[in-house]
């Protein structure tokens, strides 16, 4: 990947630019015959190539080194490598130790500059145009990065003379990789500006290496595309890494970033201005790199390098690059040609290194008008029929970037590992690890699982054990089966669940995979506490199982379902499920009527119907759910319940409405707020558990949008709602401490507020529901609210700590004289993030 001026060359002089301190490459360096206008720049190896012309003075410079300038004579070889001293002076004054003194916007020639480029954006925006399509070729690879030539020496891998040959230099980094797997994908942009749509058609995709080895190796593909997204820098906010980061020509970038204006240099043949940036505190999520500005009254950006801070709070990321190229069509149109990034990751000192390598080419750019019919249906993405079996006449159209010699036999590679001694046990515990299911062939017609539920404990059973399993869609690939049989060993009690799902659209492993068109019946026997069904993850988990208040109340329930779930590509979806339930308290949980005050079970019948809406939103689907790995997709959801009596037993009529709306909001450098707001109505009087409870969690382990500090079943009313705002700020206060900021700790704030009442009709205190027959006396720990007093409570966290560790100190700040008040605690999770 040169950066070369075209000319036609009959002879070069090539070589690599290096620091003269440390030996690294120095990528992107500029190499130029000042007063000739030829110029190039260094790849990301520092590797560069440019025409040879003797008796003519050749400069090489590069932000924070001394240039070095070589007049070019006929005993000049034709390689020559360059090293430049680092440049202390500058770098003191311009990179490493600016101080904000020393930098003013007023009267600053770049940032004139800057507010003409971020001016002129506006008019160079596709969407301005009627219509518009290109076609996008993208090279996603993953490979172990950096490995030595003393490693390859090894006994073991001498005896693997297939390993080493996959191991290969890497063109961006000069290092030596062993790629692990390659997904390729070949995606037609449409767009219409009235009415507006857009879609993005995916005409070929093409996945190999070791996601191939699991049964969930989608799970990888997704994330990666997730994490590295394509960078826009004509957005305001550019989105990598899961996070925003401040573009270079954003509306903020004035304010966030300090702009220092380099060179006059020739890019193609094209006088630009080379400016270079960096993010005002470089611990911020911000970029640094250099941006070549077309010197003429477009102001058109006509490359762009990007890379994070050495000094920045991004965990994992050693090193990120970021290349964009931009051209101008022949109709004068400046459209995005290249957009190419590389990642330098390191998790752990004992874990080996890896690197990313994304590569992307857009082409093929068009205005025509566009047919209506390639714009039906509201799904973002479509996906060709065949895109999943390509063969190589498609592949070698519309590659733009050929495979390495190692990319292009990664079937074979991986077949390699397969015939490793042991492999066999080293990947079924790896897929046990990361799966939590234990499979039971190749392919897995039925996995064991999940494992983290088979033993675990309550306060009814004591200790627990679990046997789980379910189908996959290589038994059948529309019909599927799951279910467990568990044991409580103090309760003799027998417990199971067994569900038939059927898939209206055919599913490659699961039914749970996107989008859902299912069918499912289950039926259920089983102990409960009330605040379980507010739990995320399995009840019976043995991580959850450690509480901070004794459970004592709990129910068996014996419960059939019959549930329909249909979702649509543009994010909606609609549930409607039908269920019968007979409930029996046990442990300190008793169901006793007003008008008789003896111990009974109840039953209800009911119909619930759900529509959600969550536009945006994206997943990846585990063996034992579903997971959103989009988080800043908002959601909408309303629902309604309907009781039924005398439907199969069931003994009320009652109607229930509940609402709630998600919102992720990123306030820049200042991190996220995540708002959640839920409330809901008991419309029709009935016994306390179909009342309004709380979402509460029992757990020391976090779970989101849950009360940390509400005991279980607390508070009781028929009509609430709650909100929940939390603040991560990402480090934004803790970078500016001495010593705190090297630890690189985050700061996380949040609200929790619940304001509910319950209405005379369902309180069993007031005095003409002393013998009603529907109501029942409430459980010892239940209250009342006052519904002009909501409970608040707040947390206040420390996260990133050793990258992997969530804390929180959560504080309650009123119904403090209950007996069942807990004023403060502890939780904490695992949650790595970049």
């Amino acid at each position: 990947m040169l950066f070369a001026v075209v000319l036609p060359l009959n002879a070069q002089i090539s070589g690599y630019i290096i620091d003269d301190a440390t030996g690294d490459s120095i990528p992107y360096a500029s190499v130029i015959y000042r007063g000739h206008n030829v110029a190039v720049a260094s790849n990301l190896s520092g590797y560069y190539t440019i025409e040879r012309h003797d008796g003519w003075q050749l400069t090489f410079s590069s932000v924070g080194y001394e240039p070095q300038t070589v007049t070019i004579g006929p005993k000049t070889k034709g390689r020559l490598d360059i090293k430049l001293k680092p440049d202390t002076r500058k770098l003191k004054e311009v990179t490493v130790r600016a101080k904000r003194g020393k930098y003013s916007r007023k009267n600053n020639p770049a940032v004139e500059l800057m507010k003409k480029v971020i001016a002129a954006k506006k008019r160079t925006d596709l969407d301005n145009r009627d219509f518009y399509q290109y076609n996008k070729y993208q090279k996603i690879t993953l490979a172990i990065n950096d490995i030595t030539p003393e490693k390859l020496q090894t006994p073991k891998l001498k005896k693997m003379p297939w390993l080493r040959d996959q191991v290969e230099k890497c063109q961006y980094n000069g290092k030596l990789i062993l790629p692990l797997s390659v997904d390729e994908t070949v995606t037609q942009k449409i767009y219409r500006k009235d009415p507006h749509s857009e879609k993005n058609i995916v005409k070929g995709q093409n996945s190999t290496g070791i996601n191939d080895l699991f049964q969930t190796g989608d799970i990888l593909t997704t994330t990666l595309k997730d994490v590295f997204t394509d960078v826009n820098i004509y957005d305001d906010q550019v989105r990598l890494l899961q996070y925003p980061f401040t573009s270079p020509i954003g509306k903020n970038a004035i304010a966030f970033y300090r702009f220092y204006i380099e060179d006059t240099v020739f890019v193609d043949r094209e006088k630009c201005f080379h400016l270079h940036f960096l993010p005002n505190n470089q611990q911020d999520f911000g970029f640094r790199g250099d941006i070549y500005i077309m010197a003429d009254s477009s102001y058109q950006v006509k490359r762009c390098e990007l890379t994070i801070p050495k000094r920045s709070d991004v965990n994992f990321v050693e090193n990120l690059r970021v290349l964009q190229e931009f051209k101008q069509l022949p109709d004068s149109t400046w459209v995005l040609t290249q957009d190419d990034m590389v990642a330098e990751l390191k998790l752990t000192d004992f874990l080996a290194k890896a690197i990313v390598i994304r590569t992307t080419r857009l082409s093929d750019y068009a205005f025509d008008a566009l047919p209506k019919q390639l714009f039906k249906g509201k799904a973002r993405e479509v996906k060709e029929a065949d895109a999943m079996m390509r063969d190589d006449d498609f592949w070698n159209k519309y590659r733009q970037v050929h495979l390495t010699q190692s990319e292009s036999k990664m079937d074979a590679f991986v077949h390699n590992l397969e015939q490793i001694k042991g492999f066999k046990y080293i990947i079924f515990g790896a897929k046990a690890l990361i799966e939590n299911y234990v499979e039971t062939g190749n392919p897995s017609k039925v996995d064991i699982g999940p494992i983290n539920t088979m033993i675990s404990s309550n306060f009814i059973d004591g200790v627990r054990t679990r046997l789980s399993a379910q189908t996959t869609a290589k038994l059948n690939p529309h019909l599927f089966l799951s279910g467990y049989y568990a044991r409580g060993w103090d309760s003799h009690k027998n417990y199971y669940k067994g569900e038939v799902t059927y898939s209206f659209n055919k599913k490659e492993y699961l039914p749970r995979e996107f989008p859902k068109r299912t069918l499912t019946f289950s039926s259920t026997y089983d102990v409960t506490s009330p605040s379980d069904k507010f739990m995320h993850t399995d009840k019976d988990n043995v991580f959850t199982a450690l509480k901070w208040t004794k459970v004592d109340k709990m129910m068996f329930y014996n419960r059939q379902e019959l549930t329909f779930e249909r979702e649509e590509d543009w994010g909606f979806k609609t549930t409607v499920s039908m269920k019968t339930e007979e409930n029996e308290a046990c442990g300190y949980l008793h169901f006793r009527p007003m008008a008789t005050g003896a111990d009974t079970k109840f039953r209800t019948t009911e119909l619930r119907a759900e529509l959600r809406f969550a536009p945006g939103e994206t997943y990846i689907n585990t063996k034992q759910r579903r997971l959103k790995i989009n988080l800043d997709a908002p959601v909408f959801t309303v629902s309604h319940t309907l009781g039924l009596k005398n439907v199969l037993g069931g003994d009320y009529d009652y109607n229930y409405t509940e609402a709630s709306i998600y919102k992720r909001f990123w306030v820049n450098s200042w991190g996220k707020i995540d708002c959640y707001v839920r409330g809901g109505v008991q419309w029709s009087k009935v016994p306390f558990p179909l009342l309004c409870m709380p979402a509460t969690n029992l757990s020391f382990i976090i779970q989101d949008q849950t009360f940390q500090l509400i005991n279980n079943m607390e508070f009781l009313n028929d009509r609430f709602v709650s909100a929940d705002v939390s603040w991560d700020l990402n480090g934004k206060l803790f970078n500016r401490i001495p010593l705190i900021k090297k630890l690189k700790w985050r700061e996380y704030i949040a609200v929790k507020v619940l304001w509910g009442d319950l209405t005379d009709k369902n309180n069993p205190y007031v005095a003409q529901n002393a013998a009603d027959p529907v109501l029942m006396q409430f459980p010892e720990g239940c209250y009342v609210m006052d519904p002009k007093k909501p409970y608040v409570e707040m947390s206040f966290g420390i996260h990133n700590i050793f990258k992997i560790i969530h804390v929180e100190y959560v504080h309650r700040f009123n119904y403090l004289d209950l007996p069942t008040a807990h004023k403060h605690g502890v939780r904490f999770m695992f949650r790595m993030t970049f």
